[in-house]
């Protein structure tokens, strides 16, 4: 792992896979660092010919942490009036911290991946950063459509509430309870393997603080239906049919709203990305890659 300054913030990254190869910048989801992609994931796509890199996002991790606790439900009602929110920084500014790693990096184009808060943050990047983008592809994310069902009372209780302590094992063992309420039902982890993703990512960084100003950066992004529109880009969507945390139509509603865009629903996926199904991601990913190229060429 790396740091390097970037759009005025430090960002920690890792760059992985031949140096040649079709550049991938993954994007994490919310309050989750690096170290959440699953491993085969990742070796997968270095097999599959991609220099994959993926980074902290601001707020988590060894990224640099920003100031202030913003108001969600200020942030909120500003978003339904079409107002600017007040709020420390936006999707698009952390969009913005990608791109410019990709400058950083010497990369003029490449293709992104963002799962649940990621899959949003490379919507901002295809709709504010089109020429630097070769495809697309959101996973278990949505448009911020206010029309959308919203997370069961469940899950997002999963993914709000906050441990008792601040000790290790206390944090871990609270991270394993929510994510076994939103997990995927046909593919659940075993205590061991789950157990050792949360602390592999306490072990990385505890920053509980981040949090907040994250979510109000979703929440003030409003809707991006208008938006997405006007994008013109190799466009993938990802999505679990026993998403209880972002239902799945959230999916149907970000493909409906990119012209041309494929949508692939699987069975049994919830909120997250089992190692079993790791290899269709890869050849899904693949194959939108090879398509995009394609018709760069021909161009």
């Amino acid at each position: 792992m790396k740091q390097t300054k970037v759009n005025g913030i430090t960002i920690n990254y890792e760059d992985r896979g031949p140096a040649d190869g079709k550049p991938l910048l993954l994007v994490c989801g919310y309050t989750s660092t690096m170290m959440s992609w699953p491993i085969p994931l990742l070796e997968g796509l270095k097999q599959a010919g991609f220099r994959v890199i993926r980074f902290d996002n601001r707020d988590v991790g060894h990224s640099e942490k920003l100031k202030g606790i913003p108001d969600i439900g200020v942030v909120a009602a500003a978003a339904r009036e079409g107002r600017k929110p007040d709020v420390p920084y936006m999707l698009a500014d952390m969009a913005a911290d990608g791109m410019a790693l990709l400058d950083k990096l010497g990369i003029d184009r490449a293709h992104i991946m963002g799962i649940s808060m990621g899959g949003m943050i490379v919507q901002n990047m295809a709709i504010n950063h089109p020429g630097k983008i070769l495809s697309v592809t959101s996973i278990m994310s949505t448009t911020g459509n206010p029309e959308l069902p919203a997370a069961s009372k469940e899950a997002m209780t999963a993914l709000q509430e906050r441990p008792a302590s601040a000790e290790r094992e206390v944090v871990i063992r609270h991270n394993m309870k929510g994510r076994r309420v939103y997990q995927s039902p046909d593919y659940p982890m075993s205590d061991e393997a789950l157990h050792e993703r949360c602390a592999r990512e306490y072990d990385h960084m505890y920053y509980p603080e981040g949090a907040t100003r994250q979510y109000a950066a979703i929440v003030g992004d409003g809707s991006r239906v208008d938006r997405l529109k006007n994008v013109q880009l190799p466009f993938l969507v990802i999505h679990g049919k026993a998403d209880p945390l972002v239902p799945v139509e959230g999916g149907i509603d970000t493909a409906k709203s990119v012209s041309g865009a494929k949508l692939e629903l699987i069975e049994g996926m919830g909120h997250d990305l089992p190692v079993e199904l790791c290899p269709r991601y890869v050849e899904l990913i693949a194959e939108l890659a090879e398509s995009a190229e394609g018709r760069m060429a021909a161009e």
